[in-house]
């Protein structure tokens, strides 16, 4: 084996540390965490050859006859769990999907990023995030019942689950993750924590084990955590708001231009990037709000995004420019304001990542501001706008994904295939299923 620092690390960490299972991580296409526990013995054949297992078994893997799949870990990525005892400890890494034929694995999700994470590199940037996600807080995983009546920045006593948020954000700095943020949402017992912005790839690693942390603290407490896009009919769903950017190879932010003409402070680049994430967001819905219930989120009224505009301090647009601190190169950043937290991270930040490019490599144009309220607007006066609304279902979403030739060259025909297959055959079971609602409106009438 070729021990590099990090390996090397690695192995003297298991050691030091009484560390006596290493959880091998990796994501199947929905972006569920997948999971197995390798020894210490084998770790370092595991960095040379691989662990294999199953894929058949994995949603959007490989079929049956083409089963065979080799985990490697990502040394970059080791941490202990903090949630689980010190003595005879447990520690995780990320892994990245290989075949048998040691070629990367076209299903493997972490691996589609990796591939527009490259062809960014090759134009000469790296595409930094921060993302913004948003939970709630239930008394158990059957109900809605919610710990707290609280509202936006509201504390104690209102906010009866700041302990549970502060035990999430001490487990999430122990793992190497720093937080910028904690804060009661505007929601009863809806929180949002804010990463620090890092790498697309470091982040989309960050989002999973922030995922299970938050679940994992809240179990602890005697609480369910929940990333459900809209579990309360009548409140504010989850949001993931993704803060973006390109910066250079050599730490300059590709965004930012002190003598934008518009006084906006963007480069040319910014632009055709906002103008390829508005051009194509109907595309990439399916992804970044890939659920039957992500589109009970995606609606008016609700501070929601629907409508496709840009705008600097309207909060009704789908991609806003912050304006925090108005002038500083490093805070110039887009928010892409749809996504929401149940989607695959690595999927959703490729996607967004590939319609920005586009939008560069075809020269778009930014459209004008929009800086009205779009919600206030009727249909006629949105149409005679020329504003574009996001898809209104996930059967809409699906045909505007299938559709997309971008979405197939950035995702790759495997994982864009599967996507279309479950999510068409998600979409059929929902349109069959008789809700309480129909119960309640035609039952006794009928």
């Amino acid at each position: 084996m070729e021990l590099t620092p990090e390996k090397d690390y690695v192995l003297k960490s298991i050691q030091s540390n009484d560390i006596h299972f290493i959880r091998f991580w990796f994501t199947d296409v929905l972006g569920s965490l997948k999971s197995f526990a390798v020894t210490p013995s084998e770790i370092e054949t595991a960095f040379d050859e691989g662990m294999g297992f199953d894929g058949s078994s994995i949603e959007g893997f490989s079929r049956i006859q083409e089963s065979d799949m080799l985990a490697f870990p990502d040394a970059s990525t080791f941490q202990a769990l903090p949630w689980r005892p010190a003595e005879n400890g447990v520690a995780r890494m990320f892994c990245d999907i290989r075949t048998p034929e040691d070629e990367p694995f076209e299903g493997d999700p972490r691996h589609a990023l990796k591939r527009m994470l490259k062809k960014a590199a090759d134009q000469g940037f790296v595409m930094n995030v921060g993302p913004e996600l948003e939970f709630f807080y239930f008394a158990d995983q059957e109900t809605t019942v919610p710990l707290d009546n609280g509202g936006y920045f509201d504390l104690t006593p209102l906010d009866l689950a700041s302990d549970i948020r502060r035990d999430t954000v001490l487990s999430l700095e122990n793992m190497g993750i720093p937080v910028e943020y904690s804060h009661h949402e505007v929601a009863p017992s809806q929180h949002e924590i804010d990463l620090r912005y890092d790498d697309a790839l470091s982040m989309a690693d960050a989002v999973m084990t922030y995922r299970l942390v938050v679940k994992e603290v809240a179990m602890q407490h005697g609480a369910y955590a929940t990333f459900m896009p809209k579990p309360i009919s009548d409140q504010n769903g989850n949001g993931m708001h993704v803060h973006q950017s390109l910066f250079t190879e050599e730490g300059d932010n590709a965004f930012f231009d002190t003598d934008d003409p518009q006084g906006y402070n963007l480069s040319p680049l910014a632009k055709s990037y906002i103008a390829g994430i508005l051009k194509y967001a109907p595309e990439f819905t399916a992804i970044t709000n890939q659920f039957v219930n992500s589109y009970k989120r995606l609606v008016p009224g609700y501070e929601a995004p629907v409508y496709v505009t840009w705008a600097r301090r309207n909060r009704s647009a789908l991609v806003r420019v912050p304006l925090y601190k108005p002038g500083k190169e490093q805070a110039t950043r887009i928010e892409v304001r749809s996504p929401d937290p149940s989607c695959n991270p690595y999927l959703a930040f490729a996607v967004m990542l590939g319609a920005g490019l586009a939008g560069i490599e075809e020269g778009l144009a930014l459209p004008p501001e929009f800086t009205l309220n779009a919600f206030a607007l009727s249909a006629e006066e949105r149409a005679q706008a020329g504003i574009a609304t996001l898809p209104e279902n996930l059967g809409a979403a699906i045909d505007a994904f299938e559709r997309s030739t971008l979405m197939r060259d950035v995702l790759g025909e495997h994982i864009h295939s599967y996507v279309v297959r479950n999510k068409r055959a998600e979409w059929a079971e929902y349109g069959a299923y008789v809700t309480d609602w129909e119960l309640s409106r035609y039952l006794a009438t009928l």
